[in-house]
């Protein structure tokens, strides 16, 4: 069963999709234009849905989630928002999922909420000290809306170029349109501030006592591998990688199966074993 629903968190709605039942997961989206909660997870979701319920909202400046009046988004908003729309669904314990920017907002939230979160799954993600901004997110952000644009980031987000499809782009299209105005005032130029702010220190990192499973792509343009990962496995007390072969940075839709069962495992386990 999916409900769609919109959710009051510190006086702004939030947009969410929630769908499943069993133990609750926040699913957090990436960065790239167009991007939304259900667009990022609809088929993780469907996957899982059996034994876990599914939290994915659009978060704040993404899809139907509106900036609050005066910000301009960030790591802190992020994370607040969506502590808070856990708390306004009445959800005390929840582990956390995130791709790319998304696994930064997780991190920070299982430093935040150490008694909330039980355990974490960052994707392909930011947040690593020390981290540059790369050629291909710095190209992701600026992608115009439309159709050049579209195509343009789905082919930095695949290994697997088969997976730019026309439907696909089009799809990528109408969705930036439909979110330009916000999303323009997000990541503007100079960029690698935003990375920056998305960055974690190591004691915040250290701070983190839930268990994480990091996944990424082996080759992976837009957080590379060698950069995302080294500072986190150094940081982080609890804590193991998954790299995905002939893969770049969007691991539940380049491997899916694979990502579905990795992601079921793992949090499915016992907090702390």
């Amino acid at each position: 069963m999916t409900a769609l629903r919109t959710v009051t968190v510190d006086g702004s709605p939030v947009h969410v999709t929630d769908s499943g039942a069993g133990a609750a997961v926040l699913m957090l989206h990436g960065s790239g234009p167009g991007t939304t909660g259900s667009g990022a997870w609809a088929p993780t979701a469907q996957a899982l849905g059996a034994s876990l319920r599914l939290v994915a909202p659009d978060q704040a400046g993404f899809g139907r989630t509106p900036l609050p009046a005066g910000s301009r988004g960030g790591l802190r908003l992020w994370t607040e928002q969506a502590g808070g729309l856990m708390d306004a669904l009445g959800i005390e314990h929840y582990a956390v999922v995130g791709h790319s920017m998304g696994g930064a907002v997780a991190l920070a939230l299982a430093a935040a909420r150490p008694r909330q979160v039980t355990r974490v799954v960052a994707v392909a993600t930011m947040g690593a000290p020390g981290a540059p901004l790369s050629a291909d997110l710095d190209a992701l952000w600026a992608a115009p809306a439309g159709p050049v644009g579209a195509r343009d980031m789905l082919s930095r987000l695949f290994l697997d170029q088969a997976l730019v499809t026309e439907a696909a782009v089009d799809a990528r299209a109408t969705a930036m349109r439909a979110g330009a105005d916000a999303f323009a005032s997000l990541f503007p130029p100079p960029r690698a501030r935003w990375v920056e702010d998305l960055t974690l220190s190591a004691q915040t990192l250290a701070a983190i006592r839930a268990p994480v499973l990091l996944v990424h792509g082996a080759q992976d343009r837009v957080t590379p591998l060698g950069m995302a990962t080294p500072p986190l496995l150094e940081h982080l007390a609890d804590v193991r990688l998954h790299v995905f072969g002939r893969c770049g940075h969007v691991p539940a839709v380049e491997h899916p199966h694979e990502f579905w069962q990795l992601l079921s495992c793992f949090l499915s386990q016992e907090r702390g074993h």
